[in-house]
């Protein structure tokens, strides 16, 4: 719950993310966390601005949870292999809603769904009057 929610904030943070930016960064995320798993720091970022940001947003969840679990438990209970797994998780469930549409945002939206994620829909300027 908490990395779907987290990749829920990171997509909603540039309103010209879209669903091929998302499976962008889960697909540089897992290349990334996969080195680790075998002992290597190997940070792998995409060349797209904005799939690089949720690369960094994942990364920066992940540590938080990492580091909220020792102060609780005392210890990391969280391996690299089920960081892994979860992204795959994401990945799958990505490859599933994409519709293909090269600024579809079918995933996007399921995620906010999903795991509770509130859009900034209200804008500077808008008003608070509420018509009928």
């Amino acid at each position: 719950m908490f990395l779907g929610h987290a990749l829920g904030r990171a997509a909603i943070s540039n309103s010209a993310i879209v669903d091929f930016d998302i499976r962008e960064a889960l697909e540089a995320s897992i290349r990334t966390h996969r080195t680790l798993q075998s002992g290597l720091l190997y940070e792998s970022l995409p060349a797209n601005p904005l799939a690089a940001g949720i690369c960094r947003a994942l990364d920066a969840a992940i540590e938080e949870f990492r580091r909220d679990e020792a102060e609780r438990l005392g210890v990391h209970k969280t391996r690299e292999s089920t960081v892994v797994g979860l992204l795959v998780y994401l990945q799958h469930f990505e490859i599933s809603f994409n519709n293909g549409r090269r600024r579809g945002r079918a995933f996007l939206d399921f995620v906010l769904e999903r795991y509770s994620v509130e859009a900034k829909t209200e804008t500077p300027n808008s008003s608070s009057l509420i018509l009928p």
